[in-house]
Parts: structure tokens; sequence; C-alpha cells
């Protein structure tokens, strides 16, 4: 893989559109969405690149896009614009995170339960610790209309009553199909709650986390004091320490990453640990193998 230089200027292309999908099984209804999909795309850059944001409304009414990860001034690079219209802006990453980014044209809620977000993932200069895998789970809600053709129903998002929560815009897909990992690797998972609502406990049964990093910064680090966690200082972080978590609370629009070894091969299941929205799809099985 080709060395990653800092200070890049990354194109970020993104065309607001519906999208006729199947969102659970056997309900296909129409989305909103970035390029065709929910989520979005997932970016990735380092601090100090430049990303470079373009939108094109390709749609049927007014959308816009918000980049938690960049600090601009929303007035005009955030507006809404009517189908046909585009707008770009840039902004330069300055701060490590998993970011969200969402339509920002009222009412907000509803068009993040449509579809309309994504992440952006910002790594340090030099670069994370190694891990062997690594996955994005963004957890978001779905609130089902009678009419397929609008998708959501804005009085149960007003409600918060959904009908599925969802990882990656589809309940119960990593059941069907596994994340997978083998037993002694090292497994770093970025989470994001997208919302509009809910509170996410990211869980996973049978592992403990030795490593926690959320909304900017390390609450655990392998091989870390507890002093020395936010800057690495006198950390090994090839060897595993004596401290560990069971969840990453993450409420909506934040986010954060986890890393674990496990074991023992075995299914471990990834849960929302409140667990009537794990029941209602933010549920899969991480597959570890010998």
């Amino acid at each position: 893989m080709a060395r990653h230089v800092c200070g890049q200027r990354l194109n970020a292309l993104n065309r607001a559109r519906e999208e006729e999908r199947e969102v659970a099984p056997g309900r296909t209804q129409t989305t909103w969405t970035f390029n065709g999909t929910t989520p979005g795309p997932i970016l990735r850059g380092r601090v100090g690149d430049t990303f470079v944001i373009a939108l094109t409304n390709s749609g049927s009414m007014g959308h816009s896009i918000n980049f938690h990860a960049g600090d601009v001034s929303p007035d005009d690079n955030m507006r809404t614009i009517d189908p046909g219209e585009s707008l770009s802006y840039t902004f330069t990453a300055k701060r490590v995170e998993i970011w969200l980014y969402h339509c920002s044209t009222a009412p907000i809620s509803v068009h993040i339960a449509n579809g309309m977000f994504g992440a952006v993932i910002i790594d340090t200069e030099e670069g994370l610790d190694e891990v062997d895998e690594e996955y994005v789970l963004i957890q978001s809600e779905q609130y089902w209309s009678d009419g397929l053709n609008v998708g959501t129903d804005a009085t149960k998002v007003v409600a918060v009553q959904p009908d599925v929560v969802n990882f990656n815009g589809y309940p119960f897909q990593y059941d069907h199909a596994p994340l997978r990992a083998a037993t002694g690797d090292r497994v770093r998972i970025w989470v994001l709650d997208a919302g509009p609502n809910l509170d996410f406990a990211f869980h996973i049964v049978g592992t403990q986390f030795d490593t926690v990093w959320s909304e900017g910064s390390y609450s655990l680090r392998r091989r870390c004091s507890n002093d020395a966690a936010l800057t690495g200082v006198d950390c090994d972080p090839q060897v595993g320490g004596d401290s560990a978590a069971q969840v990453l609370p993450l409420q909506a629009a934040q986010g954060g990453f986890i890393e674990f070894v496990p074991v023992e091969a075995g299914h471990y299941s990834i849960v929302n640990h409140a667990m009537s929205y794990a029941e209602r799809g933010a549920h899969g099985t991480l597959e570890v193998t010998d």
C-alpha cells in the first residue's frame, strides 16, 4: 500500500438522490441517499488533509450536506440547494475521530432517518496502531410509513417510535454475513451513532475492550497507564494491559473506536446493549476461527 502523505487534497463528490432500496427483509421503499447508498460513502484521511466537498442535488426536493469533520461556517457551505443545483466547499481535517456527515435540511431528523448520513474517519498524521482487522459500524434507525414511496413517517420520528434499529443501513445483516477474524487477531471497530434519536451502547458478547477511543481521546489504551493513555508515552501498543471496558456508550452523532483480541474461536454477538434495540435489528455476529 502506498504511503499516505499528509496534506493531500481529497475529493468527496456526493450526489443527493432518491433510491428504491430494500431496507429490511420484505420491505423496499424510497430512500434519500448520498451516492445511492445508506450509509453514504465512508471517507478516510489524516490530520492535515484537505477535503474538497462537492454536492449535486439530483433529487426532487431540497438537500444539503453537513460534515462534522470540518469547522467551517454553515451559512453558505451547508445551505440547502434546490434540485439541479450544486455547491462546493473545503475544509482541512484537524482532529482524529470518526465524524458524522448528514443532510441538514429541515426536518433534519427525517432526512437522516430516510438515509442521508455517512462517516469520515480521520487518522493521526502518522497513522494509528496497527491492527489485523478493521471494521466500521454505523447505527441508525428506520421509521416506516404506510406509503413506500414516502419511506419515513415523520410522526414516528418525532415520537421516537422506530420500526427498526440497524447497523450500516440494514437490520441483522451481519448475522447473515458475519464480520470475521482469527484467534489472536487484534480487531479495531469504528463505531458511530447516526441517530437521529437513539443512544448506542456498543458491546460485543464474550469480549473485553482493551483500547477505547471516544469523542477525541483515549479512555483506555492497551498497555498504558490512565495518565499515559492520552499521549501514548510509556505505552507498549503490542502488548495487552490489565484494564478493560465492556461498552462504548454513544449518544446521537458521537463516535469512536474499540480494540480487542479474541482468544477463542466462536460466534460473538455484536449488539446495542439497550437490548430492545438489538432485538429490532442492532445486532450482528463476529465469527472467529482458529
